[in-house]
């Protein structure tokens, strides 16, 4: 589809992107890509936001994964959206019969009306044609009097848990005894806290979230009543000219005021041979789902459990990269690798089946990602992780956290993790309670 793009300097891009998201309160479809400044040899884009109108029929939607690749091969457009971890079960022989409050498709795709890149002193508009008379007014709105509101009080917000303490220790004893049995090696299981009959204000809780958090991979999505407010650090997959990287994150310590404890805490972890063999287990998972689409020798680990600091924890990192066929399909690549081994575990389907017979409720987007296809099929997507999921009509409030299962695992100490992961989208709601 032709779009017509200007350029235009901007002062102070903080600013700038603030406006944009108060913004998007007038638009039904919307995903924010933000990377908060992380800036390394893989990052492309600094923040991004696409848009489309509930009113536009102009735009390509879609739910088909397919469809997707059909739009992009045709088109040469953009396309965002999401894939659900649920996605899981048209890929491999799995099925999900838990509990869903949250009712996000399994898997979404539209081509924006509006699309907005912003750079350190300048943002890029890229608008259909049916719309490219307003990119000067748009922007000319957004350097104005726009102003973030005030934060939205929300009401009644009370957090529950859906596995009680005493249940997660029998469920991770129940993990544990499959992979003493030699069932599995590795497993992510994950649980879920939530609010009912609870309003939030998904743009000023999004804010708050990202301003604690401030990681690389920050979004915030709207599909008409459905939100996702997420401040993951963690990267699916990207692919960019033929290249192809993953970094999956297993491995996680607080963080502390003291510079010096702080410091200790990172060394610990990089040290640590529990986090270090949960890391690798996944590391080797993800070359082997890379290998399947990869060109053949060209599977390589260039950094093997790093150890990254953010604001609220340090986190081990490895980074595996490999070259593809220029006449590789991009969804062929994600059908290989989807879910990403960081949430799944190995061997990669009986992990996700023992998940299924744990957890006690659908993860839905929680454990997907979110992301685009670009015009010439290229993509970047992120792993939902430290996030807040809101469906706005049922009022329904929800966020999990989960950590690796390993022979060397012991469950309260599994526990105090997931509360660590935790804290932010906690005290976020709580805050907003206060």
């Amino acid at each position: 589809m032709p779009r017509t793009s200007r350029s235009f300097p901007i002062a102070d891009s903080r600013k700038f992107k603030d406006a944009i998201l108060e913004w998007t309160r007038s638009y039904e479809k919307v995903v924010w890509l933000d990377s908060n400044g992380h800036s390394d040899k893989y990052s492309s884009i600094n923040a991004v936001v696409a848009l489309s109108r509930q009113t536009n029929r102009s735009d390509f939607e879609t739910d088909s994964i397919d469809e997707a690749q059909e739009f992009i091969d045709k088109e040469k457009d953009w396309l965002f959206g999401f894939i659900t971890y649920d996605f899981k079960n048209k890929l491999e022989s799995l099925q999900s019969n838990n509990s869903d409050h949250l009712d996000f498709p399994e898997l979404y795709f539209f081509c924006p009306e509006k699309i907005i890149f912003v750079k350190e002193n300048e943002a890029e508009f890229s608008y259909q044609e049916s719309c490219e008379n307003e990119i000067e007014d748009n922007f000319l709105n957004l350097v104005g009097e726009i102003r973030a509101k005030p934060n939205f009080l929300s009401e009644g917000i009370r957090i529950q848990m859906r596995i009680h303490k005493d249940a997660y220790f029998e469920k991770v004893n129940s993990m544990l005894a499959h992979i003493h049995r030699g069932d599995i090696y590795e497993a992510n299981f994950c649980q879920e806290f939530y609010s009912t009959e609870s309003i939030i204000d998904p743009w000023s809780t999004y804010r708050n979230l990202n301003q604690i958090s401030q990681p690389p991979f920050a979004t915030f999505l709207r599909l008409h009543n459905k939100y996702l407010l997420c401040a993951s650090p963690e990267r699916y997959l990207k692919l960019k000219k033929g290249s192809i990287v993953s970094q999956p994150i297993k491995g996680t310590a607080k963080r502390d005021s003291d510079r010096e404890k702080d410091q200790m805490l990172k060394i610990e972890l990089a040290q640590n041979p529990k986090e270090r063999a949960e890391n690798i287990m996944i590391t080797d998972l993800v070359r082997n789902d890379l290998s399947k689409s990869a060109l053949k020798g060209s599977v390589n680990v260039d950094e093997l459990c790093k150890v990254y600091t953010y604001k609220q924890v340090h986190q081990m990192v490895s980074t595996v990269t490999a070259e593809v066929s220029e006449i590789t399909p991009s969804t062929e690549i994600i059908k290989q690798t989807f879910p990403m081994g960081s949430m799944t575990g190995a061997p990669k389907v009986s992990a996700m089946k023992l998940i299924e017979d744990l957890e006690e409720s659908k993860r839905g987007l929680y454990s997907g990602t979110v992301g685009y296809f670009g015009p010439n099929g290229d993509f970047d997507f992120n792993v939902v992780i430290r996030s807040i999921l809101y469906n706005a009509s049922k009022k329904y409030v929800s966020y999990s956290v989960g950590s690796a299962i390993t022979a060397q695992s012991i469950p309260e100490k599994e526990y105090e993790e997931c509360l660590i992961k935790a804290k932010a989208m906690r005290s976020v709601l709580e805050g907003e309670n206060s």
